[in-house]
């Protein structure tokens, strides 16, 4: 069984633990990469970070994860970081208001059973209609803005070379990509628009998902807790 929960990063130090080790340990073998904006920790202590996790039974293992971290003037949102030096209209472009989704990445075990590309991107959206936003940016590696595409994201062309970069490194491309509209999704594939709007009104339960290696069951528990001090 498949479990995918949401909570704000200080609720749960060990779980972002695990989904820190797990996503540095595939940016170094996939990658070589050691030192990306996403991989920073700054966030396990941000009250505005959301994480989605993708754990076993036990909670002891983790599959995968994604964040989603809200603007709030005090921890910069990734894209800010990556980007900045390349683009400076970044910095007066995500103001409050905005988040990002990022540092998303799953396990080699759950590869190509679509939890990256499918569950963990739709969850990112399901989310941003919990949230005090109306801009949701993402930064894309070049095999997954069709992912970003099909769940409502459109190539934000006013950033960098007509929204690309070259990033985490000189020869990796990366794609600047935003949601105008995180309740209406207007650009979301219609078939996900529906899978998103169950999510949205069921956020807890139980579904087969099907993914390219076959379905999967999977527990949804995608409330995200509000805290009296925070800003959402």
């Amino acid at each position: 069984m498949i479990n995918v929960r949401v909570f704000r990063a200080p609720d749960d130090p060990e779980a972002c633990m695990r989904f820190y080790t797990g996503h540095l340990k595939l940016l170094e073998i996939y990658f070589g990469i050691a030192q990306v904006t996403s991989g920073s920790a700054d966030w396990m202590q941000h009250e505005n970070t959301i994480v989605i996790i993708v754990e076993d039974d036990t909670r002891t293992k983790t599959y995968g994860g994604a964040r989603v971290q809200i603007a709030d003037g005090i921890l910069p949102l990734p894209i800010e970081t990556a980007i900045g030096k390349y683009d400076e209209k970044i910095y007066s472009y995500v103001k409050k208001g905005s988040a990002e989704i990022c540092g998303m990445w799953n396990s080699k075990e759950v590869a190509g059973m679509g939890i990256g590309s499918q569950v963990l991107a739709r969850v990112g959206v399901v989310l941003g209609a919990q949230l005090p936003i109306d801009t949701y940016h993402v930064l894309c590696a070049p095999i997954t803005t069709r992912v970003g595409k099909r769940v409502g994201f459109v190539i934000d062309e006013s950033l960098g070379n007509n929204g690309t970069f070259f990033y985490p490194k000189d020869d990796f491309l990366a794609t600047a990509m935003v949601i105008n509209d995180p309740y209406a999704l207007p650009y979301a594939d219609p078939k996900e628009k529906l899978l998103i709007a169950d999510l949205r009104e069921n956020p807890i339960q139980s579904k087969i998902e099907v993914g390219p290696k076959g379905s999967y069951e999977v527990n949804y528990s995608l409330k995200i807790p509000t805290h009296a001090h925070s800003t959402t």
